[in-house]
């Protein structure tokens, strides 16, 4: 099996793949690429050479998608950013690119049929995050070209790393195979949502649709492109992802039946029960005194414990990671109860969370102003673990606020769904182990993502197909100002564009190969 070879990139060589494609000699080049592509080493070296000349068209493509802003949360810009996703599909070979109605923003389904034996899921997000331009030492929608002291050029720019940058980066890898004249060695079923960043409420309609769902059962698994590198060049690699529960709290006189109805003068808070206290005291109900341990009834009853082999794997992060620098890019000095960083790492992945994402409730501008608030709104997600689910969750919110004396609060989930686990032995994860140590890199595997992307539509019934992600390359800042990606890398450790477009390449051909 061609995932047991090595690869003889130097560190140079993995970094700046343009000097590397000017400067090797043929015999070099030959002895630095993977085994299955030395059989067809004219075809692998004239892809790479796609990469490189049309550097300057792919950045131009990620520009022009990065400046097409695309925030379902706002619902700015979403037809026109489903639209140019589409457009960008038909120019990277793609077939019967079509939108998909929801109840909220539109999906996308497309097909690249390559009649290859082995056909690929591939998933995108076209939407962003909010973003406050005044937070931002660049535009936000700009995508402007800068260059960061220790990583080279980048791009910043709302949705640069989170995901348009890698999904475009995976787009120029089509681009480079077709311009080569080769074709893709496996064939691709493509589906996209617009409302990932609020929780993907409808994605699970696009999914349904017959026509979609006929061709998804034709795929071995499901991957995500990503910018899996760390500023060490490192890579995590992860099986699975956490659940999440998206929803609004809303405390009102009106529907609580004491306090004001609307704002009045703070004086009368001598007379009046307060909405806003009220869900400071439903808020505390759920957690425990300093604030860390969910404390509704039931919520953790069926988390499934790590296993020895989970356990393991963490203890490996943990001796391999770096602490300092974990904690540096955090902004933190602390975890949580002082525990040690193998602890943190348990913590991470397998514990479920109660957490407020924002307050909001009276008077919030500059100065004070003395009124008692009719209304207070608390924004919250809840993290889920195997084996929770988030209609059970969210029903144990729900019951225990009506326990504790505050079923009057409205609570109203705006998006979310249940965690998902992929097998380590799978296809999907075995190629990507297998290309990431032929470029020199040996990934630290962690049980799951901390974070949440909806991949139970795939690996949940009826599909249960295995989804992961992929990438090399480096970015930082999602959900958070200056987010930024690289372009052409100066670290010797870290790639750019062109050699993370070159990544999926190897990628797309060892799935091509694994059995």
């Amino acid at each position: 099996m061609s995932g047991s070879s090595k690869s003889n990139y130097s560190a140079e060589q993995l970094t700046d793949r343009r000097t590397f494609l000017q400067g090797a000699a043929a015999a070099a080049a030959l002895s630095a690429i993977p085994s299955w592509a030395q059989a067809h080493s004219d075809d692998f070296a004239a892809i790479r050479a796609e990469i490189e000349k049309h550097h300057d068209e792919a950045v131009k493509r990620l520009q022009g998608w990065i400046r097409q802003p695309s925030i379902a949360a706002e619902n700015r810009g979403m037809n026109e950013g489903c639209d140019l996703m589409m457009q960008m599909l038909r120019e990277a070979g793609f077939s019967g690119v079509k939108k998909m109605a929801t109840d909220g923003q539109p999906g996308a389904f497309a097909t690249l049929d390559a009649g290859a034996p082995k056909t690929l899921g591939l998933y995108f997000m076209y939407d962003v995050k909010q973003a406050d331009p005044a937070e931002w030492s660049s535009p936000p929608f700009e995508a402007a070209l800068l260059d960061k002291p220790g990583l080279g050029k980048i791009i910043m720019g709302r949705g640069a790393v989170n995901q348009k940058g890698p999904e475009a980066t995976l787009l120029a890898a089509f681009h480079a195979i077709r311009g080569a004249g080769k074709k893709v060695p496996v064939n691709l079923v493509f589906v996209a949502e617009g409302e990932e960043e609020i929780g993907s409420p409808h994605f699970p309609q696009v999914i349904r649709n017959p026509e979609v769902a006929a061709a998804l059962k034709k795929c071995s698994g499901v991957f995500m492109p990503f910018a899996s590198q760390g500023l060490d060049g490192e890579v995590s690699m992860f099986l699975g992802a956490k659940g999440v529960i998206e929803c609004e709290l809303t405390s009102s006189g009106e529907r609580w039946g004491r306090g004001p109805r609307k704002d009045v003068h703070s004086s009368n808070k001598a007379r009046l029960d307060s909405p806003a206290w009220h869900l400071v005291e439903a808020l505390a109900s759920l957690v425990s005194p300093d604030g860390n341990d969910p404390a509704i009834e039931g919520y953790t009853a069926k988390v499934r414990p790590l296993s020895e082999a989970e356990k393991k794997m963490i203890a490996e992060a943990a001796r391999r990671m770096n602490e300092a620098e974990a904690k540096k890019l955090l902004g933190i000095q602390h975890w949580v109860h002082d525990v040690s960083f193998q602890e943190s790492l348990e913590l991470l992945v397998s514990r479920p969370t109660v957490n407020i994402e924002g307050l909001v409730g009276g008077y919030t501008g500059p100065g004070g102003k003395t009124i008692l608030p009719g209304k207070a709104v608390a924004k919250l997600d809840l993290r889920l673990v195997p084996d929770m689910t988030a209609s059970e969750s969210l029903a144990m919110l729900k019951a225990h606020l009506a326990k504790k004396g505050f079923g009057d609060i409205d609570v109203n989930m705006t998006g979310g769904y249940d965690p998902t686990s992929t097998p380590a032995d799978s296809a999907v994860i075995r190629a990507a182990t297998a290309v990431y140590k032929k470029n020199g890199i040996d990934p630290v595997i962690l049980p799951r993502l901390a974070g949440s992307w909806p991949g139970y539509v795939f690996t949940g019934d009826p599909l249960r197909l295995p989804a992961g992600h992929f990438g090399l390359g480096h970015g930082n800042g999602a959900h958070a100002p200056d987010e930024y990606y690289v372009i052409e890398s100066s670290n010797p450790k870290v790639q750019g564009m062109d050699g993370a477009a070159l990544s999926h390449v190897e990628y797309l051909f060892e799935l091509a190969q694994v059995s």
